[in-house]
């Protein structure tokens, strides 16, 4: 059996084992929450003529992801945008599409938007986030096309290298819903950079 078909034998998993990145994320979303509400406002919120900031990037993406409980390594690019309102909640749209690096056939396609937190740190910009979208996977030599609902926690880091120029670690333990076996929990992780709209 290949690691693309949609159809193969069911084998059991601990299911307190597969929710626990989920379960750690949020618990460490909380936290940083926590931490964030106690911070003080950064300046560029302070401009009355500003509704919000603004960034905008893309960037390179590693995923670990699997069918049927048999892990692939897949590669690709994203594109994201950040908008915060306020000092320390904003929203963000993801949208990635990897490739397995054994055989490009399987493919993964995601379009996420929701909330996020953060905090200012001097140049370092930490924050959390949980997102709701529309998953797309490619089976193996193309045999099915089929879309799933999805939700995901996440969370990292920007890193204000200039005024205009942010640069971005970036985690996400995806969960596709109604996915066959119900297995497919993909971890993402990308790095990006970002052009930072300013005055």
């Amino acid at each position: 059996m290949t690691a693309g078909s949609p159809q193969g034998e069911f084998v059991p998993i601990d299911s307190n084992r597969r929710r626990t990145p989920a379960r750690l994320a949020a618990v460490a979303a909380l936290l940083l929450a926590a931490c964030f509400l106690a911070s003080p406002a950064p300046a560029q919120y302070t401009t009355a003529s500003r509704i919000g900031d603004l960034q905008v990037g893309g960037g390179f993406v590693w995923t670990k992801s699997g069918y049927n409980f048999t892990p692939i390594q897949l590669y690709g690019v994203s594109a994201y945008t950040t908008f915060d309102a306020r000092p320390h909640w904003g929203g963000e749209f993801d949208f990635h599409r990897v490739s397995a690096s054994q055989d490009s056939t399987i493919r993964e396609t995601t379009f996420e938007i929701g909330p996020r937190v953060f905090a200012t740190r001097g140049r370092l910009v930490p924050y959390a986030k949980v997102l709701y979208g529309r998953g797309v996977y490619n089976f193996h030599q193309n045999i099915a096309n089929i879309a799933y609902n999805m939700y995901t926690y996440g969370g990292g880091a920007d890193f204000r290298a200039t005024r205009s120029i942010n640069v971005r670690a970036d985690y996400e333990y995806q969960n596709w819903m109604g996915f066959p076996l119900a297995t497919l929990h993909p971890s993402v992780v990308t790095i990006g950079v970002a052009y930072h709209f300013h005055e």
